[in-house]
Protein backbone atom coordinates (compact mmCIF):
# COMPACT_ATOMS: atom_id res chain seq x y z
CA UNK A 1 0.00 0.00 0.00
CA UNK A 2 1.11 3.56 -0.77
CA UNK A 3 2.79 5.01 2.40
CA UNK A 4 0.83 8.29 2.06
CA UNK A 5 -2.48 6.40 1.87
CA UNK A 6 -1.42 4.29 4.86
CA UNK A 7 -0.64 7.45 6.84
CA UNK A 8 -4.04 8.97 5.97
CA UNK A 9 -5.86 5.82 7.17
CA UNK A 10 -3.88 5.69 10.45
CA UNK A 11 -4.54 9.42 11.10
CA UNK A 12 -8.26 8.86 10.33
CA UNK A 13 -8.31 5.98 12.84
CA UNK A 14 -6.82 8.19 15.55
CA UNK A 15 -9.18 11.03 14.61
CA UNK A 16 -12.29 8.79 14.74
CA UNK A 17 -11.24 7.35 18.11
CA UNK A 18 -10.53 10.81 19.54
CA UNK A 19 -13.87 12.22 18.32
CA UNK A 20 -15.83 9.35 19.91
CA UNK A 21 -14.08 9.32 23.28
CA UNK A 22 -14.19 13.12 23.66
CA UNK A 23 -17.77 13.75 22.49
CA UNK A 24 -20.83 14.52 24.62
CA UNK A 25 -23.37 14.37 21.79
CA UNK A 26 -24.57 11.06 20.34
CA UNK A 27 -24.27 12.25 16.72
CA UNK A 28 -20.58 13.15 17.22
CA UNK A 29 -19.91 9.77 18.85
CA UNK A 30 -21.61 8.03 15.92
CA UNK A 31 -19.55 10.10 13.44
CA UNK A 32 -16.32 9.01 15.17
CA UNK A 33 -17.37 5.34 14.99
CA UNK A 34 -18.14 5.70 11.25
CA UNK A 35 -14.76 7.35 10.52
CA UNK A 36 -13.08 4.47 12.38
CA UNK A 37 -14.93 1.82 10.39
CA UNK A 38 -14.18 3.44 7.03
CA UNK A 39 -10.49 3.97 7.89
CA UNK A 40 -9.81 0.35 8.93
CA UNK A 41 -11.50 -1.29 5.89
CA UNK A 42 -8.63 -0.58 3.41
CA UNK A 43 -6.12 -1.79 6.02
CA UNK A 44 -7.98 -5.12 6.33
CA UNK A 45 -8.32 -5.66 2.57
CA UNK A 46 -4.92 -4.30 1.45
CA UNK A 47 -3.51 -7.75 0.53
CA UNK A 48 -6.32 -8.27 -2.08
CA UNK A 49 -6.52 -11.92 -1.02
CA UNK A 50 -10.09 -13.36 -1.21
CA UNK A 51 -10.00 -14.05 2.54
CA UNK A 52 -9.01 -10.42 3.24
CA UNK A 53 -11.84 -9.12 1.04
CA UNK A 54 -14.28 -11.45 2.82
CA UNK A 55 -13.00 -10.21 6.21
CA UNK A 56 -13.44 -6.57 5.15
CA UNK A 57 -16.99 -7.27 3.91
CA UNK A 58 -17.96 -9.04 7.16
CA UNK A 59 -16.45 -6.23 9.20
CA UNK A 60 -18.28 -3.56 7.22
CA UNK A 61 -21.68 -5.28 7.51
CA UNK A 62 -21.50 -5.94 11.28
CA UNK A 63 -20.08 -2.51 12.13
CA UNK A 64 -22.61 -0.64 10.00
CA UNK A 65 -25.46 -2.62 11.63
CA UNK A 66 -24.04 -1.80 15.09
CA UNK A 67 -23.66 1.91 14.19
CA UNK A 68 -27.27 2.00 13.00
CA UNK A 69 -28.34 0.51 16.35
CA UNK A 70 -26.30 3.15 18.25
CA UNK A 71 -28.10 5.85 16.26
CA UNK A 72 -31.48 4.19 16.81
CA UNK A 73 -30.83 3.90 20.56
CA UNK A 74 -29.85 7.59 20.87
CA UNK A 75 -32.87 8.71 18.80
CA UNK A 76 -35.23 6.63 20.97
CA UNK A 77 -33.73 8.21 24.08
CA UNK A 78 -33.99 11.73 22.58
CA UNK A 79 -37.63 11.03 21.62
CA UNK A 80 -38.56 10.08 25.19
CA UNK A 81 -36.35 12.43 27.23
CA UNK A 82 -35.40 15.28 24.85
CA UNK A 83 -31.69 14.66 25.67
CA UNK A 84 -28.87 14.04 23.14
CA UNK A 85 -26.20 14.00 25.85
CA UNK A 86 -24.40 10.65 26.09
CA UNK A 87 -24.43 10.60 29.90
CA UNK A 88 -28.21 11.22 29.98
CA UNK A 89 -29.18 7.84 28.50
CA UNK A 90 -32.00 7.05 30.94
CA UNK A 91 -34.68 5.25 28.91
CA UNK A 92 -34.54 1.45 29.57
CA UNK A 93 -35.27 0.47 25.92
CA UNK A 94 -32.52 2.79 24.69
CA UNK A 95 -29.97 1.35 27.11
CA UNK A 96 -30.95 -2.20 26.06
CA UNK A 97 -30.49 -1.37 22.35
CA UNK A 98 -27.20 0.42 23.10
CA UNK A 99 -25.87 -2.60 25.05
CA UNK A 100 -26.65 -4.83 22.02
CA UNK A 101 -24.99 -2.35 19.64
CA UNK A 102 -21.81 -2.05 21.73
CA UNK A 103 -21.71 -5.85 22.18
CA UNK A 104 -21.82 -6.14 18.38
CA UNK A 105 -19.09 -3.50 17.99
CA UNK A 106 -16.82 -5.25 20.50
CA UNK A 107 -17.58 -8.85 19.56
CA UNK A 108 -19.20 -9.95 22.83
CA UNK A 109 -21.20 -13.21 22.79
CA UNK A 110 -23.75 -13.68 21.13
CA UNK A 111 -22.51 -11.12 18.53
CA UNK A 112 -19.00 -12.57 18.38
CA UNK A 113 -19.07 -14.59 15.14
CA UNK A 114 -17.53 -11.92 12.92
CA UNK A 115 -14.45 -11.22 15.05
CA UNK A 116 -12.35 -14.43 14.65
CA UNK A 117 -13.07 -14.49 10.88
CA UNK A 118 -12.09 -10.83 10.42
CA UNK A 119 -8.93 -11.22 12.49
CA UNK A 120 -7.96 -14.36 10.56
CA UNK A 121 -8.34 -12.51 7.24
CA UNK A 122 -6.31 -9.46 8.33
CA UNK A 123 -2.52 -8.93 8.42
CA UNK A 124 -0.93 -9.02 11.89
CA UNK A 125 -0.51 -5.23 12.10
CA UNK A 126 -4.19 -4.66 11.21
CA UNK A 127 -5.13 -7.43 13.66
CA UNK A 128 -3.30 -5.46 16.35
CA UNK A 129 -5.37 -2.35 15.52
CA UNK A 130 -8.62 -4.36 15.50
CA UNK A 131 -7.86 -5.93 18.90
CA UNK A 132 -6.76 -2.75 20.66
CA UNK A 133 -7.48 0.75 19.30
CA UNK A 134 -10.76 -0.26 17.58
CA UNK A 135 -12.14 -1.48 20.92
CA UNK A 136 -11.47 1.81 22.71
CA UNK A 137 -14.42 3.93 21.33
CA UNK A 138 -17.13 1.32 22.17
CA UNK A 139 -15.63 0.79 25.65
CA UNK A 140 -15.54 4.58 26.15
CA UNK A 141 -19.28 4.73 25.27
CA UNK A 142 -19.99 1.92 27.77
CA UNK A 143 -17.95 3.82 30.38
CA UNK A 144 -19.94 7.02 29.84
CA UNK A 145 -23.32 5.25 30.02
CA UNK A 146 -22.37 2.68 32.71
CA UNK A 147 -24.73 4.15 35.35
CA UNK A 148 -27.84 3.38 33.25
CA UNK A 149 -26.94 -0.08 31.88
CA UNK A 150 -28.70 -3.28 32.93
CA UNK A 151 -26.37 -5.23 35.32
CA UNK A 152 -28.12 -8.59 34.81
CA UNK A 153 -27.82 -8.41 31.02
CA UNK A 154 -24.16 -7.39 31.15
CA UNK A 155 -23.27 -10.12 33.66
CA UNK A 156 -24.99 -12.72 31.44
CA UNK A 157 -23.13 -11.47 28.33
CA UNK A 158 -19.86 -11.44 30.29
CA UNK A 159 -20.16 -15.01 31.57
CA UNK A 160 -21.19 -16.29 28.12
CA UNK A 161 -18.26 -14.44 26.51
CA UNK A 162 -15.74 -15.86 28.97
CA UNK A 163 -17.16 -19.38 28.47
CA UNK A 164 -17.31 -19.29 24.67
CA UNK A 165 -14.04 -17.38 24.30
CA UNK A 166 -12.26 -20.10 26.29
CA UNK A 167 -14.13 -23.05 24.85
CA UNK A 168 -13.89 -22.13 21.15
CA UNK A 169 -10.20 -21.25 21.38
CA UNK A 170 -9.24 -24.74 22.59
CA UNK A 171 -8.74 -26.55 19.29
CA UNK A 172 -7.56 -23.67 17.05
CA UNK A 173 -4.29 -23.99 15.14
CA UNK A 174 -4.26 -20.45 13.69
CA UNK A 175 -2.68 -18.02 16.17
CA UNK A 176 -4.83 -15.06 15.04
CA UNK A 177 -8.01 -17.02 15.80
CA UNK A 178 -6.65 -18.00 19.22
CA UNK A 179 -5.97 -14.32 19.93
CA UNK A 180 -9.50 -13.42 18.73
CA UNK A 181 -11.09 -15.86 21.19
CA UNK A 182 -8.70 -14.60 23.87
CA UNK A 183 -10.03 -11.08 23.16
CA UNK A 184 -13.65 -12.26 23.49
CA UNK A 185 -12.80 -13.88 26.84
CA UNK A 186 -11.10 -10.70 28.14
CA UNK A 187 -14.06 -8.59 27.03
CA UNK A 188 -16.21 -10.78 29.28
CA UNK A 189 -14.05 -9.74 32.26
CA UNK A 190 -14.44 -6.08 31.26
CA UNK A 191 -18.22 -6.30 30.79
CA UNK A 192 -18.90 -7.99 34.15
CA UNK A 193 -17.50 -5.07 36.17
CA UNK A 194 -18.49 -2.04 34.01
CA UNK A 195 -21.67 -1.26 36.01
CA UNK A 196 -20.02 -1.58 39.45
CA UNK A 197 -16.59 -0.03 38.87
CA UNK A 198 -16.14 1.45 35.36
CA UNK A 199 -12.54 2.54 36.07
CA UNK A 200 -11.57 -1.09 36.62
CA UNK A 201 -12.89 -1.88 33.12
CA UNK A 202 -10.64 0.81 31.67
CA UNK A 203 -7.63 -0.48 33.65
CA UNK A 204 -8.34 -4.01 32.40
CA UNK A 205 -8.61 -2.72 28.84
CA UNK A 206 -5.33 -0.78 28.99
CA UNK A 207 -3.40 -3.75 30.37
CA UNK A 208 -5.06 -6.14 27.89
CA UNK A 209 -4.21 -3.79 24.98
CA UNK A 210 -0.60 -3.57 26.14
CA UNK A 211 -0.14 -7.35 26.40
CA UNK A 212 -1.93 -8.02 23.10
CA UNK A 213 0.17 -5.38 21.35
CA UNK A 214 3.31 -7.10 22.66
CA UNK A 215 2.18 -10.49 21.30
CA UNK A 216 1.13 -9.14 17.87
CA UNK A 217 4.37 -7.16 17.44
CA UNK A 218 6.46 -10.18 18.49
CA UNK A 219 4.63 -12.48 16.06
CA UNK A 220 5.08 -9.86 13.34
CA UNK A 221 8.83 -9.74 14.05
CA UNK A 222 9.29 -13.52 13.85
CA UNK A 223 6.71 -13.80 11.01
CA UNK A 224 4.56 -16.54 12.55
CA UNK A 225 0.85 -17.20 11.86
CA UNK A 226 0.31 -20.89 12.76
CA UNK A 227 1.18 -23.14 15.69
CA UNK A 228 3.22 -25.43 13.43
CA UNK A 229 5.53 -22.58 12.36
CA UNK A 230 5.67 -21.26 15.93
CA UNK A 231 7.34 -24.54 16.95
CA UNK A 232 10.34 -23.91 14.71
CA UNK A 233 10.53 -20.13 15.18
CA UNK A 234 12.58 -20.38 18.40
CA UNK A 235 15.79 -20.55 16.35
CA UNK A 236 15.22 -17.06 14.90
CA UNK A 237 15.36 -14.88 18.03
CA UNK A 238 15.50 -17.16 21.11
CA UNK A 239 15.43 -14.31 23.67
CA UNK A 240 12.29 -12.82 22.07
CA UNK A 241 10.61 -16.23 22.17
CA UNK A 242 11.38 -16.54 25.89
CA UNK A 243 9.74 -13.15 26.45
CA UNK A 244 6.74 -14.23 24.33
CA UNK A 245 6.30 -17.18 26.72
CA UNK A 246 6.11 -14.82 29.72
CA UNK A 247 3.76 -12.39 27.93
CA UNK A 248 1.39 -15.25 27.05
CA UNK A 249 1.35 -16.39 30.68
CA UNK A 250 0.72 -12.78 31.72
CA UNK A 251 -2.24 -12.58 29.30
CA UNK A 252 -3.52 -15.79 30.91
CA UNK A 253 -3.50 -13.95 34.27
CA UNK A 254 -0.97 -16.02 36.22
CA UNK A 255 -0.02 -14.45 39.57
CA UNK A 256 3.52 -13.07 39.46
CA UNK A 257 2.82 -11.26 36.15
CA UNK A 258 0.96 -8.07 35.15
CA UNK A 259 -2.12 -9.87 33.77
CA UNK A 260 -3.03 -11.10 37.27
CA UNK A 261 -3.69 -7.53 38.49
CA UNK A 262 -7.01 -6.77 36.68
CA UNK A 263 -8.41 -10.26 37.42
CA UNK A 264 -7.54 -9.92 41.10
CA UNK A 265 -9.14 -6.46 41.38
CA UNK A 266 -12.26 -7.55 39.45
CA UNK A 267 -12.80 -10.63 41.63
CA UNK A 268 -12.31 -8.45 44.73
CA UNK A 269 -14.85 -5.87 43.48
CA UNK A 270 -17.42 -8.55 42.52
CA UNK A 271 -17.11 -10.08 46.01
CA UNK A 272 -17.69 -6.63 47.56
CA UNK A 273 -20.87 -6.32 45.46
CA UNK A 274 -22.21 -9.65 46.83
CA UNK A 275 -21.62 -11.34 43.49
CA UNK A 276 -19.43 -14.19 44.75
CA UNK A 277 -21.19 -16.80 42.51
CA UNK A 278 -20.49 -14.70 39.37
CA UNK A 279 -16.87 -14.19 40.50
CA UNK A 280 -16.42 -17.94 41.09
CA UNK A 281 -17.99 -18.84 37.74
CA UNK A 282 -15.98 -16.34 35.69
CA UNK A 283 -12.75 -17.44 37.45
CA UNK A 284 -13.42 -21.10 36.68
CA UNK A 285 -14.26 -20.29 33.04
CA UNK A 286 -10.98 -18.43 32.65
CA UNK A 287 -9.23 -21.80 33.19
CA UNK A 288 -10.40 -22.72 29.68
CA UNK A 289 -8.46 -19.76 28.29
CA UNK A 290 -5.48 -20.71 30.45
CA UNK A 291 -5.33 -24.05 28.63
CA UNK A 292 -4.84 -22.54 25.17
CA UNK A 293 -2.40 -19.90 26.45
CA UNK A 294 -0.34 -22.73 27.95
CA UNK A 295 -0.58 -24.56 24.62
CA UNK A 296 0.75 -21.48 22.80
CA UNK A 297 3.47 -21.01 25.43
CA UNK A 298 4.43 -24.69 25.15
CA UNK A 299 4.74 -24.45 21.37
CA UNK A 300 6.70 -21.19 21.70
CA UNK A 301 9.60 -22.33 23.82
CA UNK A 302 9.48 -25.84 25.13
CA UNK A 303 8.87 -28.20 22.21
CA UNK A 304 10.82 -29.19 19.18
CA UNK A 305 8.79 -30.54 16.26
CA UNK A 306 8.52 -34.35 16.41
CA UNK A 307 10.13 -34.91 12.98
CA UNK A 308 13.08 -32.59 13.15
CA UNK A 309 14.59 -33.77 9.88
CA UNK A 310 11.49 -32.76 7.89
CA UNK A 311 11.57 -29.19 9.14
CA UNK A 312 13.74 -26.46 7.74
CA UNK A 313 15.38 -24.64 10.62
CA UNK A 314 14.92 -20.88 10.43
CA UNK A 315 18.06 -18.78 10.09
CA UNK A 316 18.89 -16.90 13.25
CA UNK A 317 18.50 -13.19 12.52
CA UNK A 318 21.05 -10.68 13.76
CA UNK A 319 18.69 -7.70 13.70
CA UNK A 320 18.01 -6.26 17.11
CA UNK A 321 14.53 -6.33 18.65
CA UNK A 322 12.76 -2.98 18.46
CA UNK A 323 12.75 -0.77 21.55
CA UNK A 324 8.92 -0.67 21.46
CA UNK A 325 8.68 -4.47 21.87
CA UNK A 326 11.28 -4.38 24.68
CA UNK A 327 9.35 -1.70 26.62
CA UNK A 328 5.95 -3.35 26.08
CA UNK A 329 7.28 -6.78 27.08
CA UNK A 330 8.82 -5.42 30.27
CA UNK A 331 5.55 -3.69 31.21
CA UNK A 332 3.49 -6.77 30.30
CA UNK A 333 5.50 -8.86 32.76
CA UNK A 334 6.62 -6.64 35.63
CA UNK A 335 3.81 -4.23 36.62
CA UNK A 336 2.35 -6.36 39.44
CA UNK A 337 4.72 -5.03 42.20
CA UNK A 338 3.45 -1.47 41.60
CA UNK A 339 -0.21 -2.56 41.77
CA UNK A 340 -0.90 -0.50 44.97
CA UNK A 341 0.08 2.65 43.06
CA UNK A 342 -2.08 1.65 40.07
CA UNK A 343 -4.96 0.86 42.43
CA UNK A 344 -4.78 4.30 44.06
CA UNK A 345 -4.91 5.93 40.59
CA UNK A 346 -7.97 3.82 39.74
Amino acid sequence: MNPQANLIFIISLLLGTTITISSNHWIMAWTGLEINTLAILPLISKSHHPRAIEAATKYFLTQSAASALVLFSSMTNAWHTGQWDITQLTHPTSSLILTSAIAMKLGLVPFHFWFPEVLQGSPLTTGLLLSTIMKLPPIALLYMTSHSLNPTLLTTLAILSTALGGWMGLNQTQIRKVLAFSSISHLGWMAVIIVYNPKLTLLNFYLYAMMTATIFLTLNTIKVLKLSTLMTAWTKIPSLNAMLLLTLLSLAGLPPLTGFLPKWLIIQELTKQDMAPAATLISLLSLLSLFFYLRLAYCTTITLPPHTTNHMKQWRTNKSTSTMIAILTTMSIMLLPISPMIHTIV
